[in-house]
Protein backbone atom coordinates (compact mmCIF):
# COMPACT_ATOMS: atom_id res chain seq x y z
CA UNK A 1 0.00 0.00 0.00
CA UNK A 2 1.76 3.43 -0.82
CA UNK A 3 0.29 5.70 1.55
CA UNK A 4 1.57 8.75 -0.26
CA UNK A 5 -1.11 8.31 -2.57
CA UNK A 6 -4.74 8.80 -2.98
CA UNK A 7 -5.33 4.96 -4.03
CA UNK A 8 -4.57 2.31 -1.52
CA UNK A 9 -5.62 -0.84 -2.39
CA UNK A 10 -5.77 -3.53 0.51
CA UNK A 11 -5.85 -7.02 0.73
CA UNK A 12 -7.41 -8.30 4.07
CA UNK A 13 -7.77 -12.34 2.95
CA UNK A 14 -5.61 -13.74 4.83
CA UNK A 15 -5.99 -10.90 8.21
CA UNK A 16 -7.52 -11.87 11.18
CA UNK A 17 -9.89 -9.66 13.59
CA UNK A 18 -10.11 -10.44 16.91
CA UNK A 19 -12.81 -8.39 18.65
CA UNK A 20 -12.78 -8.13 22.69
CA UNK A 21 -14.39 -6.76 25.42
CA UNK A 22 -16.43 -6.83 28.75
CA UNK A 23 -19.78 -6.37 27.76
CA UNK A 24 -20.89 -5.50 30.84
CA UNK A 25 -25.23 -6.34 30.79
CA UNK A 26 -24.94 -9.02 27.49
CA UNK A 27 -25.97 -11.69 30.31
CA UNK A 28 -28.70 -9.74 31.04
CA UNK A 29 -30.21 -9.85 27.56
CA UNK A 30 -29.06 -13.52 27.11
CA UNK A 31 -31.16 -14.43 30.12
CA UNK A 32 -33.90 -12.49 29.04
CA UNK A 33 -34.15 -15.01 25.78
CA UNK A 34 -36.78 -17.13 25.57
CA UNK A 35 -38.34 -15.69 29.12
CA UNK A 36 -42.56 -15.35 28.10
CA UNK A 37 -44.00 -12.72 30.49
CA UNK A 38 -47.03 -13.71 31.38
CA UNK A 39 -49.46 -12.56 34.50
CA UNK A 40 -52.26 -14.12 36.09
CA UNK A 41 -52.58 -17.46 38.25
CA UNK A 42 -51.04 -19.67 36.05
CA UNK A 43 -48.14 -17.83 35.17
CA UNK A 44 -45.09 -19.39 35.30
CA UNK A 45 -42.93 -17.14 37.82
CA UNK A 46 -39.20 -18.06 37.72
CA UNK A 47 -36.72 -16.57 39.85
CA UNK A 48 -33.28 -14.62 38.88
CA UNK A 49 -30.56 -16.47 36.30
CA UNK A 50 -28.50 -18.21 39.06
CA UNK A 51 -25.88 -19.40 36.84
CA UNK A 52 -22.28 -17.68 37.17
CA UNK A 53 -22.20 -14.97 34.16
CA UNK A 54 -19.51 -16.77 32.80
CA UNK A 55 -22.32 -20.09 31.72
CA UNK A 56 -24.53 -17.88 30.88
CA UNK A 57 -22.47 -15.41 28.44
CA UNK A 58 -21.23 -19.15 26.83
CA UNK A 59 -24.81 -18.91 25.64
CA UNK A 60 -24.52 -15.79 23.41
CA UNK A 61 -26.18 -15.77 19.89
CA UNK A 62 -25.91 -13.13 17.69
CA UNK A 63 -29.54 -12.14 17.70
CA UNK A 64 -28.03 -11.19 22.00
CA UNK A 65 -25.31 -9.09 20.16
CA UNK A 66 -28.06 -7.10 18.26
CA UNK A 67 -30.26 -6.67 21.09
CA UNK A 68 -27.33 -5.63 23.00
CA UNK A 69 -26.84 -2.64 20.86
CA UNK A 70 -24.16 -3.80 18.12
CA UNK A 71 -24.81 -3.03 14.60
CA UNK A 72 -26.00 -5.82 12.31
CA UNK A 73 -22.68 -4.89 9.85
CA UNK A 74 -20.65 -5.03 12.90
CA UNK A 75 -21.83 -8.63 13.94
CA UNK A 76 -22.29 -9.93 10.47
CA UNK A 77 -18.52 -9.60 10.56
CA UNK A 78 -18.12 -11.63 13.49
CA UNK A 79 -18.21 -15.87 12.09
CA UNK A 80 -17.02 -16.94 15.57
CA UNK A 81 -17.93 -16.51 19.07
CA UNK A 82 -15.56 -17.57 21.74
CA UNK A 83 -16.45 -16.52 25.49
CA UNK A 84 -14.14 -16.89 28.64
CA UNK A 85 -14.22 -18.44 31.50
CA UNK A 86 -15.06 -17.15 35.03
CA UNK A 87 -11.57 -16.94 37.35
CA UNK A 88 -11.47 -19.67 40.16
CA UNK A 89 -9.67 -19.64 43.11
CA UNK A 90 -7.07 -21.50 41.94
CA UNK A 91 -6.54 -19.16 38.90
CA UNK A 92 -6.23 -16.27 41.20
CA UNK A 93 -3.64 -17.70 43.17
CA UNK A 94 -1.86 -18.55 40.22
CA UNK A 95 -2.28 -15.21 38.79
CA UNK A 96 -0.61 -13.75 42.12
CA UNK A 97 2.41 -16.04 42.33
CA UNK A 98 3.45 -17.97 39.25
CA UNK A 99 3.71 -15.11 36.25
CA UNK A 100 7.64 -13.40 36.23
CA UNK A 101 6.34 -10.24 37.28
CA UNK A 102 3.33 -11.90 39.73
CA UNK A 103 2.07 -8.97 42.31
CA UNK A 104 3.37 -11.89 45.34
CA UNK A 105 6.89 -11.36 43.76
CA UNK A 106 7.11 -7.17 43.41
CA UNK A 107 5.69 -6.99 46.92
CA UNK A 108 8.49 -9.67 48.49
CA UNK A 109 11.39 -7.29 46.29
CA UNK A 110 10.09 -4.44 47.51
CA UNK A 111 10.28 -6.13 51.37
CA UNK A 112 13.50 -6.84 50.53
CA UNK A 113 14.62 -2.97 49.78
CA UNK A 114 14.33 -3.35 53.70
CA UNK A 115 16.45 -6.20 54.09
CA UNK A 116 12.75 -7.77 55.75
CA UNK A 117 11.39 -11.34 54.24
CA UNK A 118 7.65 -11.03 53.17
CA UNK A 119 5.79 -14.44 54.03
CA UNK A 120 2.29 -15.53 52.66
CA UNK A 121 0.14 -18.48 53.68
CA UNK A 122 -1.49 -20.88 51.37
CA UNK A 123 -4.73 -19.84 53.65
CA UNK A 124 -4.23 -16.17 53.24
CA UNK A 125 -3.89 -16.96 49.45
CA UNK A 126 -7.18 -18.56 49.49
CA UNK A 127 -8.78 -15.43 51.17
CA UNK A 128 -7.20 -12.96 48.84
CA UNK A 129 -8.54 -14.77 45.91
CA UNK A 130 -11.76 -15.47 47.33
CA UNK A 131 -12.06 -11.77 48.01
CA UNK A 132 -11.07 -10.54 44.72
CA UNK A 133 -13.90 -12.95 43.19
CA UNK A 134 -16.83 -11.79 45.29
CA UNK A 135 -15.89 -8.11 44.05
CA UNK A 136 -16.70 -9.44 40.52
CA UNK A 137 -14.02 -7.52 39.15
CA UNK A 138 -11.64 -10.36 38.09
CA UNK A 139 -7.61 -10.26 38.60
CA UNK A 140 -7.88 -6.49 38.60
CA UNK A 141 -8.90 -6.19 42.33
CA UNK A 142 -5.51 -8.14 43.24
CA UNK A 143 -3.50 -5.21 43.66
CA UNK A 144 -5.58 -3.19 45.58
CA UNK A 145 -6.37 -6.43 48.00
CA UNK A 146 -2.64 -6.48 48.49
CA UNK A 147 -1.81 -2.59 49.22
CA UNK A 148 -4.62 -2.81 51.41
CA UNK A 149 -3.52 -5.65 53.64
CA UNK A 150 0.29 -4.09 53.38
CA UNK A 151 -0.15 -0.50 53.45
CA UNK A 152 0.65 0.17 57.02
CA UNK A 153 3.67 -2.76 56.63
CA UNK A 154 5.01 -0.60 54.44
CA UNK A 155 4.54 2.94 55.89
CA UNK A 156 6.05 1.53 58.89
CA UNK A 157 8.94 -0.69 58.28
CA UNK A 158 11.93 1.82 57.70
CA UNK A 159 11.06 2.99 61.18
CA UNK A 160 11.34 -0.66 62.63
CA UNK A 161 14.19 -1.88 63.88
CA UNK A 162 14.93 -5.35 63.92
CA UNK A 163 12.35 -6.75 61.79
CA UNK A 164 13.03 -9.91 60.22
CA UNK A 165 10.47 -11.20 58.46
CA UNK A 166 6.26 -9.86 57.82
CA UNK A 167 3.58 -12.53 57.24
CA UNK A 168 0.56 -12.51 56.28
CA UNK A 169 -1.95 -14.72 57.21
CA UNK A 170 -5.63 -15.69 56.99
CA UNK A 171 -6.81 -13.65 60.17
CA UNK A 172 -4.91 -10.63 58.74
CA UNK A 173 -6.42 -10.86 55.12
CA UNK A 174 -10.15 -11.42 56.74
CA UNK A 175 -10.35 -9.87 59.86
CA UNK A 176 -8.72 -6.55 58.85
CA UNK A 177 -5.29 -7.50 61.35
CA UNK A 178 -2.04 -6.22 60.89
CA UNK A 179 0.13 -8.85 59.33
CA UNK A 180 2.24 -10.40 62.11
CA UNK A 181 5.98 -8.74 62.44
CA UNK A 182 8.83 -11.34 63.06
CA UNK A 183 11.70 -9.77 65.21
CA UNK A 184 15.25 -10.80 65.01
CA UNK A 185 17.00 -12.78 68.26
CA UNK A 186 19.67 -10.88 68.41
CA UNK A 187 17.35 -7.65 69.09
CA UNK A 188 15.52 -6.44 71.60
CA UNK A 189 11.47 -5.97 71.18
CA UNK A 190 11.03 -2.71 70.31
CA UNK A 191 9.64 -0.33 72.81
CA UNK A 192 6.00 0.82 72.81
CA UNK A 193 5.35 4.39 71.75
CA UNK A 194 3.97 6.59 74.35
Amino acid sequence: CDWSSDVCSSDLTNILFICGGAFAGLEKVISSRGEGKSIGFGADVSGPDSRKIGDIISDVEPQDLLKFGLIPEFVGRMPVIATLNDLNIEAMIKILSEPKNALIKQFKKLFELESVKLTFTEEALKSIANKAIKRKTGARALRSILEKILLNSMFDLPSLRSVEEVVVNEDTVDKDTEPLLIYSESSEEPASAS
